[in-house]
């Protein structure tokens, strides 16, 4: 299994992932009004905390935050040339910590359990139209597709350099074209197994009894190995 949960007894794992999400958010949302950079330094200290407190190791920690590392760089730099060195420190602040943060939720969350918390959040909103189960799907898509295109492109790369091309933006072009076919197939596995049937026969009069007997897709066994988290 590809995934970023790192196992561990502490009183973060324990937390419901629905508590652990809503703490992000209003975290999130609640560093944007603080205009102070000491009140701003000392929300990273507690998510400092939070990492010894869910026992995440310090090396597991830093491998999650480096690939940001250098973005966080490049926005804080163009805060000091745009603005000035107080509003680029406390911007710097806000990004290192909610991404500490996001990470550590991530880290102390399976990712079976989030997409649980999300469907359950977003089941009051059905009478609207909103389909949890659709949501919760694209969302497991979604993890589980980031370290497949990451190998895509990998592959792509080694090809070129193999070839004698050396950083080169040209790679993109076979990566697109993977990523659409693999798309393309996703969308034919879906099909075949009548995920979202019930939009395209909707104006036909056999329609819906046609989607109410093509198989629920979280009952399919691959769906919910998608769902269960990212497989490599």
């Amino acid at each position: 299994m590809l995934s970023l949960y790192h196992h561990a007894d502490s009183p973060v794992h324990a937390l419901p992932a629905g508590a652990k999400l809503l703490a992000l958010v209003v975290t999130g949302t609640g560093l944007f009004f603080v205009r102070s950079i000491p009140w701003s330094a000392l929300a990273f200290g507690v998510a400092l905390a939070c990492y010894a407190v869910a026992r995440v190791p310090p090396g597991t920690a830093w491998r999650q935050f480096r690939p940001v590392l250098p973005f966080a760089v490049l926005i804080v730099a163009a805060q000091l040339v745009l603005t000035d060195w107080r509003t680029a420190v406390l911007v710097g602040e806000r990004i290192v910590t909610l991404v500490l943060l996001a990470n550590l939720v991530t880290l102390t969350t399976r990712t079976s359990a989030m997409i649980d918390a999300v469907e359950a959040a977003l089941r009051p909103l059905r009478p609207l139209g909103v389909r949890p189960e659709r949501i919760g799907l694209l969302v497991a898509l979604t993890i589980r597709f980031i370290p497949v295109i990451k190998e895509q492109a990998d592959q792509v790369r080694a090809a070129q350099r193999a070839r004698g091309v050396e950083r080169s933006f040209a790679y993109l072009t076979p990566l697109l074209v993977k990523t659409l076919r693999l798309a393309d197939g996703l969308g034919e596995a879906l099909d075949a197994r009548g995920v979202g049937s019930e939009h395209r026969h909707r104006g036909c009069a056999g329609g819906r009894a046609l989607s109410r007997a093509r198989p629920d897709p979280r009952a399919d066994p691959h769906v919910d190995r998608l769902r269960a988290g990212p497989a490599l």
